[in-house]
């Protein structure tokens, strides 16, 4: 976590204290906590099952949204500051609460008995078929196969313990190997892979600050650093040097179509918040960075990629930007909110992006609105307004 993060950790922290609630997750994330007790699982007859649903969080629960027409099918009381991940399947998503990860039947609009408990629950990735956990408050990592959610129960896992709890992050590749990253409260530094048969066989601790994944084309894994980005190919680390002696990619966006990683670029240690225009594409084949200034600043969540690879980044003018990750340069550019400005606190709701296939989809809190776009045509093709504005904006997301 660099200073900037952790100046916004502090003016949170009165908040934090006040609420009692931690979780963490992506930019940099402290902690958040419900006082929710969990609930059960009822029977499925009960709702009818929401086509392609898309789940936000709002100040006190859940919005489950059909994605197709974004009527909203059903609300879900849920206290506290409550995240919400893509299970890897076509039903369910996974939320991060105060107790650990819990999973939602998004197409059914009821939590299943799967849970994994747990203090700061944080980072979900979904790669090839797996799902890895990582619990920041006990280092903890839990892979899983999304297909055994079905049946409502907790599946089996592959675990591992971190050798100290810290804000990381895992991914599990085809092959069976797991990257995770290395660190303490106080430090992060790198990364490790293990085997299958959690073995370490790789180490790399030239990665200070260590933050956020992404996997690009041929499994080509991209770590966040403080200095560049750190990347896993073909058995062995690359580091991919950023200009200057510190320039955070804390955060990131891959895509299987694509080699080239998106991220986010900021270069000032002591600011309390940064909102940079420029935005980083890490090409992996040459472990080269570039840069693009969009001339517009963009928060953690406007980063995402499309169905063929593009970069896309929603900035603070309300634009969605369609980039081709080859040259960097903006091909599309869909109006899809106001302006808008991106909030001290991490927590507070800010315009977020979500993508499924080939549609987009951006919340406007201020507005309590939510729209979806088409990213072929850029055509806007639902909106709806909601009860309250909302903050955490995902859905189910299948691999395929």
């Amino acid at each position: 976590m660099n200073r900037s993060t952790r100046a916004r950790t502090l003016t949170g922290t009165a908040l934090a204290l006040a609420t009692a609630m931690a979780l963490t997750a992506c930019g940099g994330n402290d902690d958040a906590s419900s006082d929710a007790e969990p609930k059960k699982r009822t029977k499925s007859s009960e709702a009818a099952a929401v086509k392609n649903p898309v789940v936000a969080s709002y100040d006190g629960g859940l919005y489950v949204i059909d994605g197709e027409t974004l009527k909203l099918a059903k609300t879900i009381e849920l206290p506290g500051f409550n995240r919400v991940n893509p299970a890897g399947d076509e039903d369910h998503v996974v939320i991060s609460t105060d107790t650990g990860f819990r999973v939602f039947d998004a197409a059914r609009q009821e939590f299943t008995d799967a849970e994994f408990k747990g203090a700061k629950p944080g980072h979900v990735v979904r790669h090839g078929g797996k799902t890895a956990l990582f619990t920041d408050g006990t280092g903890e990592v839990n892979v899983l196969d999304p297909a055994e959610l079905a049946g409502g129960k907790r599946p089996e896992t592959r675990s591992y313990t971190s050798a100290e709890p810290h804000h990381g992050v895992a991914i599990e590749l085809a092959d069976g190997e797991l990257v995770t990253t290395l660190g303490t409260e106080e430090k992060r530094t790198g990364a490790l892979v293990l085997d299958k048969g959690n073995k370490e066989i790789a180490r790399s601790e030239d990665c200070p600050g260590v933050h956020g994944e992404a996997a690009a084309k041929d499994e080509v894994v991209g770590l966040g650093c403080e200095d560049g980005v750190l990347l896993y190919k073909d058995g062995r680390f690359t580091k991919v040097d950023a200009p200057g002696d510190y320039a955070r990619t804390g955060n990131q966006a891959g895509s299987d179509a694509s080699p080239i990683l998106l991220g986010d670029y900021k270069t000032d240690p002591d600011a309390e918040l940064e909102r940079p225009t420029r935005i980083s594409l890490i090409d992996t084949r040459t472990a080269k960075m570039k840069l693009v200034d969009l001339g517009t600043s963009y928060s953690f969540r406007s980063l995402a990629r499309g169905p063929h690879g593009e970069a896309l980044v929603l900035g603070t003018n309300g634009v969605l930007h369609v980039i081709d990750p080859e040259t960097g340069k903006v091909e599309k550019k869909i109006d899809a909110v106001g302006d808008w400005t991106e909030p001290l606190d991490w927590q507070q709701p800010r315009p977020t992006l979500f993508v499924r296939d080939h549609t987009a989809y951006v919340s406007d809190p201020g507005k309590r609105q939510l729209h979806s776009f088409d990213l072929d045509s850029g055509e806007k093709l639902k909106s709806v307004t909601l009860p309250k504005g909302t903050n955490e904006l995902s859905g189910t997301v299948a691999d395929h």
